[in-house]
């Protein structure tokens, strides 16, 4: 079986000793070492997290398939708590003319649907950008890495979760978005440290969308609670965000992005 077709189902049906031949395999495929094997309860029933070293570097072994991503709105209903905090946000003038909470979602996460994608290895921390954004593959390129795909990172966040965070449909109103908070820090189902910082704001192959924050603009800008929480959604692609980080006041401020590096399996 290639790597790469290695499906999130089969993956979670095999007991430890193939879980941990297949993470031998693939740490021979790139050139590193299996410095973890375990096994989290996610979704119901057991997950084995693998991350692998190469030059420094680990990376986490992210199952693929065909896949479920995005939120659906539909299937959701704000818990009271968010329903007033968001209310307090637009009486504040935010919200982007959205006088309803479901309707800001709808313009700023991706909407439900499944993909189909390979198994790959991703990097456990992402990295600081060292040059323009349109620049940033082929430095990855150099060094046998790529950028990640935007359904690829979404996927490698929520681990099939279909809640609005990659924890639960529920963030600490009365807690930052930004620090050092258990709940944001704790590693995902993967073993991935994602969407742990609202001022974090982390790239893709899509020039439209950011993932994992929104560089604080919301904290900053006194949104409201929820709105700063909110670019740590799962499915947040932040088209606002992207269209400054990716304009002319964003070209010059690349230090302040990063992305996560992905290596592919065959």
């Amino acid at each position: 079986m290639s790597l790469a077709d290695l499906t999130l189902d089969r993956w979670r049906s095999f007991d430890l000793a193939a879980a941990g031949r297949l993470a031998d395999e693939a740490a021979a495929q790139v050139g590193g070492r299996v410095v973890l094997l375990d096994v989290v309860a996610h979704l119901g029933g057991p997950l084995h997290r693998v991350r692998i070293e190469r030059e420094g570097r680990e990376f986490a072994l992210i199952p693929g398939g065909t896949v479920r991503l995005g939120f659906d709105l539909d299937a959701w209903e704000p818990t009271p708590a968010q329903a007033a905090d968001y209310a307090g946000s637009v009486d504040e003038g935010y919200g982007y003319g959205h006088e309803d909470l479901k309707g800001y979602l709808a313009d700023v996460l991706s909407p439900p649907r499944t993909a189909t994608l390979a198994t790959v290895l991703m990097a456990v921390e992402d990295e600081a950008l060292t040059g323009p954004a349109v620049d940033m593959p082929a430095s990855l390129a150099a060094r046998g890495l790529r950028i990640p795909g935007a359904d690829e990172w979404e996927h490698a966040c929520g681990a099939g979760a279909d809640t609005l965070f990659r924890w639960g449909n529920e963030c600490p109103l009365d807690e930052p978005s930004y620090g050092s908070g258990r709940l944001r820090h704790e590693p995902n189902a993967f073993g991935l440290h994602i969407a742990y910082d609202s001022y974090g704001t982390e790239l893709s192959g899509d020039p439209a969308a950011v993932h994992g924050g929104d560089g604080g603009e919301a904290v900053c800008g006194g949104y409201g609670d929820l709105l700063g929480w909110l670019p740590l959604a799962t499915a947040n692609r932040n088209p606002y965000a992207a269209e400054f980080t990716y304009g002319p006041d964003g070209e010059g401020m690349y230090e302040e992005f990063s992305t996560r590096p992905v290596l592919s399996l065959r």
